[in-house]
């Protein structure tokens, strides 16, 4: 297939492991066989329960499993080849597809590899073989290898889960009386510890624990300054009731979300979109996650109901209080939850309308869409080399089906959208200032505005 032109006549190359020493290099050279080691013991570890729920089938299949991942691992390790892939899942011909699309980008004629091709397609291609180490080897197709890691991460994140949903239903007490100017207020905290929730990532970390201990509430104001670009006030004038597009106004607003990491982070989601709907900033919210385990903690339907069945079930009055509500919230259609195979494919946002053209007239539906954490701003962005400069508008290349806004801590190198020289001078202070964690942006695009 050949590659389609793309919307912008200057679009820098994608980031990529072929250049010796970036964090793209460090991530598949160091990182990504970390992960695969850490999946390979995680499969290890639990013979035992394969064996009784399956019994020799099932250590067969963890043998099968552990011996396919360590290939992988070794064709990462040694630059071979990316192979098709052939678990027959639904996604398949599309994953082959874009093989084939990005060998016909080679202008060597090279094949594509793990270390010269982009860096944003091989790390979501090994998530994919993860997936398809399991999926050829049943019974254990359904098994997540990254399961405990989550689990643990949300139990580990108690005290600041505690806090939060504790602090929602304080706020939700005393919203009847609230001015408009308080409303602002609550809101734009609550977006900021959904922002700072990003942190708790598991793929960062290669799996290693990543959990909050205290509340976020706590250091928003010490936070503030870390947040190299702020739309909030953008993201709050495309909800209050009184805003109007093209001279009709909004009487009732769709929010969606699309989902990062589970754990704590999911918890600063759900604690953002209850207050949505309780203040009436939003009459429903669409929540989207991964539809398979994917760079270690996101977010799956499994994650999604285990985290409202632990909060219906805790003996923490508000929690349990925020489980119930949102159990209700859920069945009512208040809340929604989906998932789509686009979202674990290596596209860039731009190629949605064309390839996921089912995505995205369901997301242009939307009034405001929320896009979290660092992978979606990667795929925002095509993850290419952009000067920090470059407006977020251009580096989305055409990507706008609804007003958008993207919370992002900062984990990986590409960031646009800054001031002249404020890249530049970064650099100078903290050389790793795009891949440590501790900035953040929350940048707002809508078609409205042009």
């Amino acid at each position: 297939m050949e590659a389609r032109p793309v919307p912008f006549p200057e679009v820098p190359p994608s980031l990529s492991a072929r250049f010796e020493g970036s964090f793209a290099y460090l991530t598949i050279r160091d990182r990504l066989p970390t992960i695969l080691t850490r999946a390979i013991d995680t499969i290890h570890r639990n013979k035992n329960k394969f064996f009784e729920e399956y019994g020799e089938e099932g250590t067969q299949a963890e043998k099968a499993a552990i011996s396919f991942l360590s290939k992988l691992r070794n064709e990462l390790q040694t630059d071979k080849p990316v192979l098709p892939l052939a678990d027959g899942l639904v996604d398949v011909d599309a994953w082959n597809r874009y093989l084939q699309r990005q060998q016909a980008l080679r202008v060597d004629r090279e094949p594509v590899s793990w270390f010269k091709s982009a860096w944003l397609y091989m790390e979501c291609y090994m998530y994919r073989r993860i997936q398809e180490a399991l999926c050829l080897n049943p019974p254990m197709n359904d098994f997540d290898v990254f399961a405990e890691g989550k689990t643990q991460s949300f139990f580990d994140s108690q005290q600041a889960i505690i806090a939060i949903c504790t602090h929602v239903q304080e706020v939700k007490k005393n919203l009847k009386p609230m001015s408009e100017a308080l409303l602002m207020e609550e809101f734009l905290k609550l977006l900021q510890v959904s922002l700072w929730g990003n942190k708790c990532d598991l793929s960062i970390s290669a799996g290693q624990e990543n959990s909050q201990k205290s509340s976020p509430l706590d250091s928003l104001e010490a936070l503030k300054p870390f947040i190299l670009v702020d739309d909030s006030r953008m993201v709050w004038s495309s909800l209050v009731p009184a805003h109007q597009f093209n001279g009709e106004e909004k009487t009732s607003k769709r929010v969606d979300i699309i989902l990062d990491n589970a754990g704590f982070e999911l918890m600063t989601d759900l604690v953002l979109a209850d207050f949505l709907i309780s203040a009436g900033l939003a009459k429903e919210v669409h929540f989207h996650g991964k539809s398979m385990p994917w760079f270690v903690s996101d977010v799956t339907s499994r994650d999604f109901e285990w985290t409202i069945r632990q909060l219906t079930a805790a003996n923490h009055k508000w929690m349990s209080m925020c489980g119930g509500q949102w159990k209700r919230n859920l069945k009512e259609g208040m809340w929604s939850y989906h998932d789509h195979p686009f979202w674990t494919l290596p596209h860039e946002y731009c190629d949605m309308a064309s390839d996921a053209p089912d995505l995205y007239s369901t997301l242009q539906a939307s009034d405001l869409i929320l896009f979290k954490g660092d992978l979606n701003y990667r795929k925002l962005t095509s993850d290419r080399d952009w000067a920090h400069t470059v407006e977020f508008d251009q580096a989305l290349r055409g990507f706008q089906p609804a007003p958008l806004c993207s919370l992002r801590t900062l984990k990986a190198n590409v960031q646009v959208g800054l001031q002249p020289n404020q890249g530049e001078n970064l650099t100078a202070q903290e050389p790793d200032w795009m891949t440590s964690g501790k900035y953040a942006v929350v940048q707002f695009s809508s078609p409205h505005r042009k």
